[in-house]
């Protein structure tokens, strides 16, 4: 009902062109071919189609609707994307994909999930075999005592062990990634809400 931007949580020009940002960056280019997880309303999806060739950005999310709405509000030229690239998926499994993809993206998506179903992403993400980098933000913990309880983060949401948003241990994180078979370096980008931006790469 027209509230598509609200309920991906706001800040709706800043977030999609820092999420942009961040994947030029990470080099992608128009030739490439971009998996946006957990995508929502379109937030970055309405600037990377138009950055991207026709066809190479696919987009996931689990609640499809929320999707369309953006394709349908969003999208400057939305003949630049087909909408069954937009797919519903809740388990991180990535269903009806290419085997194309070469960049991925996650932007506040693990924040509201336990570590659990990132690992399941890590997994998962392993068939894209011509993927070269996967973005994803989270939330840190300074050191284990502060993560049993609550954390301010600095632009003041708090976080939690158990229940969203919550936190992680860098170790922990990179211990989980390395077991799925992911090297992770940490980027020093100043994001939204305290975020902080990891670069995965698999490790083959």
């Amino acid at each position: 009902a027209g509230q598509h931007r609200a309920i991906v949580g706001g800040r709706w020009e800043e977030t999609g062109r820092i999420e942009l940002g961040v994947l030029q960056a990470a080099g992608l280019l128009p030739h490439h071919h971009l998996l946006d997880i957990g995508a929502g309303a379109l937030r970055l999806g309405c600037k990377a189609v138009p950055y991207l060739e026709p066809g190479h950005y696919w987009a996931t999310d689990a609640a499809r609707s929320i999707l369309l709405a953006g394709y349908n509000a969003e999208l400057s030229d939305p003949a630049r994307l087909d909408p069954v690239q937009l797919i519903e998926d809740a388990d991180f499994a990535f269903p009806g994909i290419p085997n194309t993809i070469t960049h991925a993206i996650a932007f506040a998506v693990f924040p509201h999930l336990p570590a659990p179903h990132l690992r399941q992403a890590f997994v998962n993400l392993h068939r894209f075999e011509k993927l070269e980098t996967f973005l994803f933000t989270v939330f840190l913990a300074p050191n284990a005592a502060a993560s049993k309880t609550p954390f301010r983060q600095p632009d003041g949401v708090v976080t939690h062990l158990d229940r969203a948003p919550y936190h992680l241990l860098v170790e922990d994180l990179t211990a989980l990634a390395h077991a799925a078979g992911w090297r992770l370096s940490q980027r020093a980008d100043i994001l939204p809400r305290g975020q902080i931006l990891f670069a995965a790469r698999p490790m083959r």
